[in-house]
């Protein structure tokens, strides 16, 4: 296997232990109202979010973060879910999905530290 294919498998991975985090991160009420294949796709779109928004180009703050408006991600998916024909989703909703992203992502920089 070369290492295009490693990092693939590893970026795969990665996703699937995300949702699986996103899943458990998600209050019952929610956790229905999502599927699999919506949350790696809303996944992807946090992901698209970032890199094209410019605001991980952003200096952090003292402490290392990047302040990130949950709002305007939220906002992002709402309009990319209804261009892509995934839905329409609630932004209350998709706010948990964002959050527990947010989550796992500083989990994962704590593991690393």
């Amino acid at each position: 296997m070369d290492s295009f294919e490693q990092e693939l498998l590893q970026d795969a991975e990665d996703d699937a232990r995300t949702v699986e985090f996103i899943k458990n991160y998600l209050p019952q009420e929610v956790k229905d109202k999502f599927t699999d294949e919506e949350l790696y796709y809303f996944l992807d779109v946090i992901v698209e979010y970032y890199a094209n928004s410019g605001v991980l180009d952003e200096a952090p703050d003292q402490d290392g973060y990047i302040e990130i408006d949950q709002d305007k991600v939220v906002d992002y998916l709402i309009r990319q879910a209804r261009k892509d024909k995934m839905g329409d989703f609630t932004p209350e909703d998709l706010l948990w999905v964002v959050q527990g992203e947010m989550e796992y992502a500083e989990s994962q920089e704590e593991e690393e530290e």
